[in-house]
């Protein structure tokens, strides 16, 4: 069995590569234009930013159940890659029209709003795609696939901050603009590059094409009786949906996070009962559900970056390197260059346990980095006591 990857991966690593430029270089400067640009005070850009990530995290299950379903994942891919392009620009004349505050607000939720539909069509089905391009039993391949796939994430958050940092977190408002435009630009070459290689590179091993419109066979077979079964799910989501909002609003949450919170109830049962689904598939579909409750830990920690962790920076941290005055969003490269310096190695020890049967299952190798984390964030917490 071959042991090199197929080039599809490292076409899937590039435009990734490039979506997080975009994403990262926007996240290191976005608090910082909300606060020294439109004024907001730091409680207020802090609920937008949570309230941002809260959304891109969330559409991923939409996008990801119409690639499946209806689009395909190239389609998906390409529609979220241009609808993030133009959030990025929106977030350039936010900045450019900062001093008209009405104007630059306006534009800032447009902006946003492309963002959060376009991540959740690009991020789940450029994932997924990787996986596509091996054969079933090449588990430890897989992996060590994904270890370099995630290695090109982590490079574009390297060079994002430095390069939008550069350009927008300069001290003056009307320079954020220029950061952004970056992340426009990063967010362009991506869509562009993956558009044209991908029919010649994403292809399974037997050299069939990746990520097309799945065939629907309800489209040919579905009868009067499914089609009222489907319209009395979509009315059942969407009483259940408006009933959670409600109650999540009595107990006291605001518009957006009343809408995060009963979505990540009503989406996934919307997506698990769905009857064409068969048996396999729904219970992988549990599977991911599980790992996606504890992986929520992780992620709700670690998008700190965006926001407590840049006023600590800012505000707190002795930015002085022997007379130059470091930009705050440069810290947010810290974690991808160590995660890009050990990404190799874990690459090959993958596919080392994998030759001598003592790889662990890929929810395994979850648990291990997520109580490790948890560990080391504990004992971080007791020393800074101490």
């Amino acid at each position: 069995m071959s042991t090199k990857h197929p080039k599809g991966l490292y076409l899937l690593f590039v435009t990734e590569m490039w979506e997080r430029f975009s994403y990262y270089g926007m996240r290191a400067i976005f608090t910082l234009y909300l606060i020294q640009a439109l004024l907001f005070n730091k409680d207020l850009a802090s609920n937008i930013y949570g309230s941002y990530t809260g959304f891109v995290y969330l559409t991923p299950l939409i996008g990801g159940y119409i690639a499946d379903r209806y689009w395909g994942n190239r389609r998906s891919i390409f529609v979220g890659g241009v609808m993030m392009s133009i959030g990025q620009f929106l977030l350039f004349l936010s900045a450019t029209f900062f001093r008209e505050q009405s104007l630059a607000i306006s534009f800032l939720i447009a902006g946003l709003t492309m963002l959060i539909l376009g991540n959740g069509f690009f991020k789940p089905n450029i994932s997924s795609m990787v996986g596509q391009l091996y054969k079933e039993e090449q588990t430890g391949m897989k992996d060590s696939a994904f270890t370099i796939f995630y290695m090109g994430i982590n490079i574009g958050a390297f060079f994002s901050p430095l390069i939008c940092g550069t350009l927008g977190d300069t001290g003056k408002p009307e320079d954020f603009r220029w950061g952004f435009l970056a992340a426009c630009i990063g967010m362009i070459i991506g869509t562009m590059i993956l558009r044209i290689f991908q029919n010649k590179y994403l292809v399974t091993p037997e050299r069939l094409p990746i990520g097309m419109k799945p065939e629907s066979k309800k489209e040919v077979n579905e009868t009067k009786e499914e089609k009222k079964t489907d319209i009395k799910r979509i009315l059942f989501f969407i009483v259940g949906e408006i009933a959670l909002f409600a109650i999540f609003m009595l107990l006291g949450s605001d518009i957006i996070g009343a809408g995060i919170f009963s979505a990540c109830i009503s989406v996934p049962i919307f997506i698990i009962t769905d009857k064409s689904l068969t048996k396999s598939e729904r219970k992988h579909i549990w599977v991911i559900y599980i790992i996606a409750f504890f992986v929520i830990f992780f992620w709700a920690a670690f998008e700190q970056a965006g926001a407590s962790l840049i006023y600590f920076a800012e505000e707190q941290t002795n930015r002085n390197i022997f007379g130059w005055m470091m930009p705050t969003s440069y810290f947010q490269s810290f974690n991808a260059i160590f995660i890009v310096i050990m990404a190799p190695m874990f690459s090959k020890l993958w596919f080392w346990l994998k030759l001598k049967n003592w790889e662990p299952s890929s929810p395994m190798k979850q648990a291990f980095g997520l109580r490790h984390g948890l560990i080391s964030n504990y004992k971080s917490e007791d020393n800074h006591k101490g």
